[in-house]
C-alpha cells in the first residue's frame, strides 16, 4: 500500500504524519480522518465547498484528473495551487503523496460568521 506523508499543520497536525498503509481506492480526506487527522470537510465529502482542499506536494501526477465540479470548487479554494485538490475527490492510488493542508479555509460555519 502507497505511503501517505502529511506535511506538519499547526493545528490539525502540528509535528505532521506518516501514514504507512493508505488503502489504494479511498480519498486522501478519508484517510486523513480515519487516521485522526480532523481535516474539515464541511459537505460531508460531496465535492460541494473548498474545506477539504489540500496540497499534493508529491505524488500529483499518480492522481486522476479533477473533474469540472472539483475544479470549479477549487477556484474558491484559499492558497490555490497547481497542485491543489479537494481531498474528498483524490483518490490514492499505487504512488506514494505528500500533502500540505493550507493553514486557512473558507469555513463560514467554523468561523461563527
Amino acid at each position: 500500500m502507497p505511503k501517505l506523508t502529511v506535511l506538519p499543520h499547526p493545528e490539525l497536525c502540528p509535528e505532521g504524519a506518516v501514514i504507512e498503509d493508505a488503502p489504494k481506492g479511498q480519498s486522501i480526506c478519508r484517510v486523513l480522518l480515519n487516521n485522526h487527522i480532523d481535516i474539515e470537510h464541511a459537505c460531508e465529502l460531496s465535492c460541494a465547498c473548498t474545506t477539504c482542499h489540500v496540497i499534493v506536494r508529491e505524488g500529483f501526477s499518480s492522481l486522476e484528473d479533477a473533474s469540472d465540479s472539483e475544479e470549479d470548487m477549487l477556484d474558491k479554494a484559499w492558497g490555490l495551487s497547481s497542485t491543489s485538490r479537494l481531498s474528498c475527490q483524490a483518490i490514492v492510488e499505487d504512488t506514494d503523496l505528500t500533502v500540505e493542508i493550507p493553514k486557512y479555509t473558507i469555513n463560514h460555519a467554523k468561523e461563527a460568521h
